[in-house]
């Protein structure tokens, strides 16, 4: 209720402020009922889940998430993902899947894991957000040229098969098609028309024109589905059992991280229009909440649908309102126009999806990026897109975070500096302590930067520099923020070797944080307490104190 609370207290639920919600709430609704079916289909599912997954999802995201403007309901994102998991599993699993995977979601929310979801890097998002943009586009194609059905089989070969059925395709769903594509794309660049939703003109027109003239070969919701009930379905429970619920947890939680990914962008760009500030951990678990009700009432996996909330804030959307009329919309096109759903061609849903595809694609970002990334960077773009194409999206993530993590940690290493510091570096520091120079066997190393496992490398090569043996060794601390476990056993097993052979370690400068892991491992022990001092001039004064006498 977070969203609807801050609303009220913002007064967006005064007079003159109700009105522009319930208007832009019906004309996402009416934006939505074109692709909800068309994700549904595509998706593997009937296109009334797509619609009651809106329905559900949608007023719940908007009554118990942490967005005022998100709009929730299936998404094209999803796609490549639940197609995958109802090929395998089925409806029934692919309603299991997405209830695991809101539990996931609510408790990632009540956890506070909401900011997690900004570190994963721009290059595997923008990777895997083109790759399943090339997955719907390819997959809409039989729809779209009315082509016979294929093998269920991976990507490139699914598109062979296609690529060799093209010569059969048949004319009169191709022309749908086609004519369906233009008039999805017309109003934007039609003065006047530019606020008119081109998917509802191209439903509508190809709807009318099937019914009227009833071409013959082309594919319809009624002739492929039986048409669309008039109501929602009753409460059901998917068919639960420990085995079954142990091998959907794979496909659980890429659902659930996936859609935390893509609820989450989504809220940013509508607190970028809308000048709004979203609370990422309650918007997980209103997704959360939204992702287990959904299948109970027949629909599947839901997010926060980007294109949709951005039409939301553009026709006036300002509080939940809007989100819970959208979905009441749904509902009333339901109840009073299923029977007009048979009518509605595959093609022009397919051609509805090609746009979409294309949308998703952000085509010039990705060669933008491509073009101007570092050339690592690049790579783990196209590696990305190239495994959501050709394995699965859970691989390609997977894949994408862990090299991007692996080159992050190769930058922390590479900046991590460790260097001998000279009279002309400690000038200040000796001018106090009444000295001119270093005394006789005494050097001095600055660690700066994590010394972290990464990191143990460049120490290990520095300190190999060091051809013969100081009789006091300073290691500068100050600029350490932190130490993990390799780096302090590193850091003891150096200490044990040196003072093997007779040399005194003095550690200087460490912060609170690094002298209590220091302390705890017991190296404070090893070097002797009063071998661990606060700066620079106290570590000078040490290595007095531990000149041999005479």
């Amino acid at each position: 209720m977070i969203s609807i609370l801050e609303a009220r207290s913002a007064g967006l639920f005064g007079p003159g402020k109700i009105l522009p919600n319930i208007v832009s709430g019906v004309i996402v609704g009416v934006v939505a009922l074109p692709l909800s079916m068309a994700f549904a289909i595509a998706s593997g599912a009937r296109p009334e889940q797509g619609l009651y997954t809106a329905i559900v999802a949608g007023a719940l995201v908007s009554a118990l998430g942490g967005s005022r403007t998100q709009i929730a309901g299936p998404t094209g994102a999803f796609i490549a993902i639940l197609a995958s998991i109802t090929a395998r599993y089925g409806v029934d699993g692919l309603q299991l899947a997405t209830l695991m995977a809101g539990v996931i979601l609510l408790l990632m929310g009540l956890t506070k894991l909401g900011g997690i979801i900004k570190f994963i890097p721009a290059p595997v998002i923008v990777g895997f957000t083109t790759g399943i943009a090339v997955i719907i586009w390819v997959g809409q194609w039989r729809y779209f040229f009315g082509l016979p059905a294929v093998p269920d089989a991976h990507f490139h070969v699914k598109l062979w098969h296609l690529l060799q059925l093209l010569p059969a395709l048949d004319p009169a769903t191709t022309a749908i098609g086609v004519a369906s594509l233009v008039l999805t794309l017309a109003p934007a660049h039609v003065p006047g028309l530019r606020k008119v939703p081109g998917p509802l003109v191209a439903l509508t027109a190809a709807t009318v024109a099937q019914y009227v003239f009833g071409f013959k070969g082309v594919a319809t919701i009624g002739s492929a589905f039986g048409g669309i009930p008039q109501q929602l379905p009753a409460l059901t429970l998917p068919d639960i059992s420990v085995s079954r619920m142990i091998e959907l947890t794979g496909p659980a939680f890429a659902i659930a991280m996936l859609g935390a990914i893509e609820s989450l962008l989504s809220a940013v760009v509508a607190d970028g229009m809308a000048g709004t500030r979203h609370d990422s951990n309650q918007e997980l678990v209103g997704q959360g909440i939204a992702n287990i009700c959904s299948p109970l009432l027949g629909g599947f996996a839901a997010t926060g649908a980007i294109a949709r909330t951005a039409t939301n804030i553009r026709y006036g959307g300002s509080s939940p309102l809007a989100g819970i009329v959208h979905a009441a919309t749904l509902l009333v096109i339901i109840v009073l126009l299923a029977p007009m759903a048979a009518y509605v061609p595959l093609a022009t849903l397919a051609a509805i999806l090609f746009v979409v595809a294309f949308n998703m694609s952000e085509i010039r970002h990705f060669l933008r990026m491509l073009r101007i990334a570092p050339r690592a960077d690049g790579a783990i773009l196209l590696i990305t897109c190239l495994l959501t194409v050709l394995t699965d999206l859970v691989v390609a993530v997977n894949i994408g975070v862990i090299l991007a993590t692996l080159r992050f940690m190769q930058r922390m290493a590479a900046s991590v500096d460790i260097q001998r510091q000279t009279d002309e570096h400690l000038e200040s520091e000796l001018q106090r302590n009444g000295l001119q120079q270093l005394p006789a066997g005494v050097l001095v190393y600055a660690i700066e930067g994590p010394f972290f496992f990464g990191a143990v490398e460049n120490f290990e090569r520095a300190l190999g520099h060091t051809h013969t043996d100081p009789h006091i060794l300073v290691l500068r601390l100050e600029r350490v923020p932190f130490i993990d476990m390799t780096g302090l056993l590193t850091l003891e097993e150096v200490v044990r070797h040196l003072k093997r052979r007779g040399v005194h370690v003095v550690l200087c400068g460490a912060n609170e944080l690094v002298q209590r892991k220091l302390e705890r491992i017991g190296l404070l022990d090893v070097i002797g307490r009063g071998n661990c001092v606060p700066g620079m001039e106290q570590a000078l004064q040490r290595t007095q104190a531990l000149q041999p006498a005479g």
